[in-house]
């Protein structure tokens, strides 16, 4: 709490004013940084959306969430370390949030098996199919990477594999590949 207050330039008595507490503090930044995400993420799933375009708002979406994961890949991680170890704050904010995202991809993938642009699997395993080819290659990396498992170069390489814009955007390509129905492959080459 002392570094927080000293590199925001207030009197750790000022800290203690505004949170009481360090887990206030901990719950203030973590709703911040996700109502800011999912702000964005609503905005991009609320834009009018032209016939037989759903698939491409929903990678439009699986780009921005990569992203985020990869922006935010070491907050990500601890609070997924923390909730699976039972830590109370992390279980309360992973149980209040991440409904609400979950929700806004879930419409999303809604509307596109609808207009028979994507593959009528259970929601749930398109959602887990996607998140484990696209988050989890970021959060596993970026761990090693963080940790100093990779030697410099290694780490470079593995970077430039798993966490570029162009290898994000190449396993959303292939995922949503496998989900697109065939007859929707067959319009989008035309």
């Amino acid at each position: 709490m002392r570094e927080v207050a000293e590199a925001a330039g207030v009197n750790l008595g000022m800290f203690h004013y505004h949170f009481k507490t360090r887990e206030a503090f901990l719950r203030a930044v973590l709703q911040g940084v996700y109502d800011e995400m999912y702000g964005q993420l609503s905005a991009a799933a609320a834009s009018p959306v032209k016939a037989r375009v759903h698939l491409e708002r929903f990678r439009g979406a699986l780009r921005f969430m990569g992203r985020f994961v990869r922006a935010n890949r070491p907050v990500l991680a601890r609070v997924i370390a923390d909730g699976l170890c039972g830590d109370a704050i992390a279980v309360e904010f992973v149980r209040d949030n991440f409904p609400r995202h979950l929700g806004v991809l879930h419409a999303m993938i809604k509307a596109a098996q609808d207009s028979g642009e994507m593959r009528p699997l259970p929601l749930p395993q398109v959602m887990g199919f996607c998140a484990g080819s696209l988050a989890m290659p970021i959060l596993f990396a970026g761990a090693a990477i963080d940790s100093g498992a990779f030697a410099p170069p290694m780490a470079e390489a593995v970077e430039e594999m798993l966490l570029s814009d162009r290898s994000l955007d190449e396993r959303i390509d292939l995922a949503l590949s496998a989900l697109v129905l065939p007859a929707a492959k067959k319009r989008g080459a035309r």
